[in-house]
């Protein structure tokens, strides 16, 4: 009664609570699996005498694994709601949880006497269908949510041929052996897209609508329209999307999956810009300097090769692989004590990321911790902690800095304008500080920043695109809808005296 009251009174529009129900599916399907499981152990080792468990300890376990496949089959029908799976297979998933619901149940009744002994033969037949049924709609379960050769896809071929699985298809992309000649599409960005996009955007499963896997449903888009905009990267929601905070409901992909790196995002951005062609080759475009670097890390490798998002694949920065002297141990040592995580990014070189995702304390007085590592310290995330505008003048001794997260952090204007000292700072997150239009002023002149992140700041769409006209190199994300942002954009009209 208290959930169909809050159903019926809540006020925010935006809640969908089918789907906000039918999401907890994946936990709550554990529990009669594992129930259901533990009781056909049970049972066999009860029968083949090697256990001593009573009947009742079964039924019990019978009834939880029926109690628990019900639920989880509402919570499943309300996931399904949300739409982007396949049909057929979803149908089988469907069924075949309502199954063992159903057997579940009958099982239970029979193993407590419920029917009575005429039909206590039936307990095991009841018990091995439920069972049986389970593993079916597990891999349907698994199908729908990793691609329905989620089993196969990296089995020797001799397990795939037991399987009835069809021969591994033979890879249509080659080792790129001249960068220039790679076909930009079909060699650098269809790659990306496959290990970081198809899992959820396929023809089995095409969440929103969209599907990834072929040009033409790349062009197509989705429920919500077209995802790609040739020409204009920021507003294609292929590139917005990838762009918002992780904790983001709309960031892709989702949290929890691997994200593409700094090089995948640069080259599909660098792509859509150069016109989103689907069989133009690299030397048929134009090949911006902040480009070169993560074009030249593909040649004589497959895009694929280098798509796991460790900190070894940021090495396409020249600047992640020069020679800097190794840290000094007691530095790193009082950074740890205070729960903040130092790690290399790239084995066999000296450059650090120093990370407070552990230590939401961290404060204006650790902060001075840091210059000890001014060499090394390339990546700096302080996202969510309390420091101001204090900790800036100590980041802005750390020369060698490029990536630097302040999101909802206390900085304001005036600590901002210590970054100007940091020549090598390519990524600035102000995401829910208290940065105005003032603030603008120091972005503009910091010579190698590429990126910033003002959504939710107190910037306006005036001085946005200000900005982006001082620096039209620049990516700026901001949230701002972008028919305002063109107004402001706008040259002003000319007056006649």
């Amino acid at each position: 009664m208290t959930l169909w009251l809050l159903l019926q009174t809540t006020p925010d529009a935006s809640v969908d609570w089918a789907l906000f129900i039918g999401r907890f599916h994946p936990l709550l399907v554990h529990l009669p699996i594992g129930f259901l499981l533990a009781a056909g152990l049970l049972e066999a080792g009860r029968r083949w005498g090697s256990l001593s468990v009573e009947r009742t300890t079964v039924g019990w376990l019978l009834l939880w694994s029926a109690l628990g496949a019900t639920v989880s089959c509402v919570a499943g029908y309300l996931l399904s709601l949300g739409g982007g799976y396949d049909t057929d297979i979803l149908t089988e998933h469907q069924w075949q949880g309502i199954g063992v619901a159903v057997f579940s149940w009958l099982a239970w009744a029979v193993q407590a006497d419920w029917t009575g002994q005429r039909l206590a033969r039936l307990y095991l037949p009841l018990l091995t269908i439920a069972l049986v049924l389970l593993g079916a709609a597990g891999h349907h379960g698994g199908s729908l949510t990793h691609g329905s050769d989620y089993l196969t896809q990296y089995a020797p071929q001799p397990i795939r041929t037991l399987a009835g699985a069809p021969d591994r298809p033979k890879s249509v992309v080659k080792p790129i052996t001249d960068i220039n000649q790679a076909l930009v599409y079909a060699q650098i960005v269809d790659p990306i897209l496959q290990s970081r996009c198809t899992q959820c955007h396929n023809a089995e499963k095409a969440k929103g609508g969209l599907r990834l896997d072929t040009p033409e449903q790349l062009k197509k888009g989705g429920e919500d329209g077209p995802v790609l905009l040739a020409g204009n990267s920021l507003k294609s929601a292929m590139v917005g999307r990838c762009l918002l905070p992780e904790s983001d409901d709309d960031h892709m992909p989702p949290k929890g999956k691997p994200q593409l790196t700094e090089s995948q995002l640069a080259l599909l951005t660098w792509w859509i810009d150069q016109g989103a062609s689907f069989d133009k080759r690299v030397a048929d475009l134009p090949q911006p300097d902040k480009i070169r670097p993560a074009l030249v890390s593909l040649a004589g490798n497959s895009p694929v090769d280098q798509e796991q998002p460790t900190a070894g694949s940021a090495t396409s920065s020249p600047e992640l692989t020069r020679p800097v002297p190794p840290a000094n141990p007691q530095a790193v040592a009082a950074l740890t004590k205070i729960g903040l995580l130092v790690l290399p990014l790239a084995a066999g070189h000296n450059q650090l990321e120093v990370s407070a995702v552990n230590t939401p304390t961290f404060s204006d007085a650790q902060a001075a911790l840091l210059p000890a590592l001014k060499d090394q310290l390339v990546w700096l995330k302080l996202g969510n902690t309390p420091i101001t505008d204090a900790s800036l003048t100590q980041i802005a001794q750390l020369s060698n800095l490029q990536k630097l997260h302040l999101e909802h952090t206390r900085i304001t204007d005036t600590g901002l304008k210590s970054l100007a000292s940091l020549p090598k700072l390519e990524y600035l997150n102000l995401y829910a500080t208290d940065i105005t239009d003032a603030g603008l002023t120091t972005i503009a002149t910091l010579p190698a920043l590429t990126s910033v992140y003002l959504w939710q700041t107190r910037v306006t769409p005036a001085g946005i695109a200000a900005l982006q006209r001082t620096r039209p190199d620049l990516l700026i994300s901001s949230g701002t809808d972008s028919r305002t942002l063109a107004d402001f954009s706008k040259p002003e009209p000319t007056t006649t005296k």
